[in-house]
């Protein structure tokens, strides 16, 4: 069996010139024509890591089926701007990677801007598209109705609370069903502590987390459309968005938000990688991610027995004749370059890393659910109760919307929750002032009139 061979691009001149480039000049030969070397695109170091193991098994795999195919692991430890910026350098020169793994978000600019193949022929043929959660493959469907990526993970977005802080101060720990429930809790701690008690992104400082991590799976549980996919068009006016800005407000003037901490740049590190670690704001929205990345034993701010101290809450109703709910959808995929001359080979590495045992090993590594079923009797996923019931969560959540001017909006947001935190405007102000920013970022064509 070959031995996968691992580059660790170091600079941009290098990939531009050459080393990095997406393929060979032999046709795609995975029928077992000939040899055929594909290269994988990881930027970041835990899911290289995940993944490095499994390639010597893929190829074996595929030797099996008589199949000559081996694969170059490319290890580029970036951020996501980072990597946005490098990547399409790469897809611009024609040096990209045949596979790149990468976050959805990432996906829709990429595929619209025709750097990436469409599979949905691929798709139709794999057995395992048929038994995706609805959820996932609603997020990766874009704008145009096809797919560019193969979804590897799922995740939940929620509310994760320090249970055995709560506990020690006699707060309940149960599902609160309103955010009137919540707020009551929080002010119960805060009045305990002397601390804010809750942090949601908010404000410019934590950039497009304000958005995606903080008044997004908000506004999605309101049940105002937001985000019109048959039309491509943003409603900008709504009873639900303005209550989503109205939460914020109350909960600054509650006292229970950290608004210096939201405003001082790296807003993330004293919160959530200090202050909920601590135990001393025991209330953080978070995504499944948290559960390694963040307060994992490997993670930038660990929790001792995390499992045992941290659980997590469905967001609660906001506005009257909604439920609690979790956000639910895909996480990073496999996409794959346009310009790839090995498209099959391609996507056989990825419909069989997204399978299996090998999903089940990068799931559990990362802290990610499966997308799909089938991989929950698999060690060492099975062993993992928090990404389990992150499962169970992928199947019943909302989607949050999302569509062409995502990035605009997110800008709005930014604005419009800096202006609470600076005690500038209340909810509904915010609500107005985010209404006419957005409408001039997007303009008429992305705005329902």
């Amino acid at each position: 069996m070959k031995r996968s061979r691992v580059l660790r691009a170091v600079t941009t001149a290098a990939l531009l010139t050459g080393v990095l480039a997406a393929c060979s000049d032999s046709d795609d030969s995975a029928s077992g024509d000939g040899p055929v070397t594909i290269r994988l695109l990881e930027y970041q170091q835990a899911r290289a890591d995940a993944i490095e193991p499994l390639l010597p098994e893929f190829e074996q795999a595929m030797a099996d089926e008589g199949k000559d195919i081996e694969v170059e692991l490319v290890l580029d430890p970036l951020t996501d701007e980072q990597f946005r910026t490098k990547i399409t350098q790469q897809f611009h020169s024609g040096t990209a990677p045949d596979v790149i793994d990468m976050g959805g978000t990432h996906v829709t600019g990429f595929a619209g801007a025709g750097y990436l193949l469409e599979l949905d022929e691929y798709l139709d043929e794999w057995d395992a598209w048929g038994e995706y959660y609805e959820p996932v493959k609603d997020a990766a469907r874009q704008v145009d109705g096809h797919f560019y990526a193969v979804p590897h993970e799922a995740n939940v977005q929620s509310l994760f609370y320090r249970k055995d802080v709560l506990e020690q101060l006699g707060v309940d720990t149960s599902q609160p069903q309103t955010w009137d429930d919540l707020i009551a809790r929080l002010e119960q701690v805060t009045a305990q502590t002397g601390e804010p008690s809750i942090v949601i992104p908010a404000g410019t400082a934590w950039g497009g987390g304000t958005w995606t991590e903080g008044f997004l799976p908000i506004a999605a549980g309101t049940g105002s459309t937001f985000y019109d996919e048959e039309t491509g068009r943003w409603t900008l006016e709504s009873d639900g968005l303005t209550a989503s800005f109205e939460l914020y407000a109350r909960l600054v003037e509650a006292g229970l938000l950290p608004v210096q901490d939201l405003l001082n740049p790296n807003p993330w590190e004293p919160t959530k990688y200090v202050r909920f670690p601590e135990g001393t704001m025991p209330v953080a929205a978070q995504g499944t991610w948290g559960w390694r990345y963040d307060w994992g034993p490997e993670g930038t701010a660990p929790i001792e027995n995390v499992q045992e101290k941290v659980a997590t809450w469905d967001y609660p109703a906001l506005v009257p004749g909604t439920e609690p709910y979790s956000i639910s959808g895909g996480g990073f995929a496999f996409g794959i370059s346009a310009e790839t001359e090995h498209a099959e080979a391609a996507m056989a590495l990825a419909t069989w890393l997204s399978t299996g045992e090998a999903a089940a090993e990068q799931l559990a590594a990362i802290g990610a659910a499966a997308p799909h079923p089938g991989i929950a009797g698999i060690e060492p996923y099975a062993s993992d109760p928090s990404l389990l019931d992150a499962e169970e969560k992928v199947r019943t959540g909302i989607r949050a919307p999302f569509g062409d001017g995502a990035d605009q909006v997110s800008q709005a947001v930014q604005s419009a929750t800096e202006g609470i935190l600076l005690g500038d405007a209340d909810g509904e102000q915010a609500a107005a002032t985010f209404a006419e920013e957005a409408a001039e970022l997007l303009g008429d064509a992305l705005v329902e009139q």
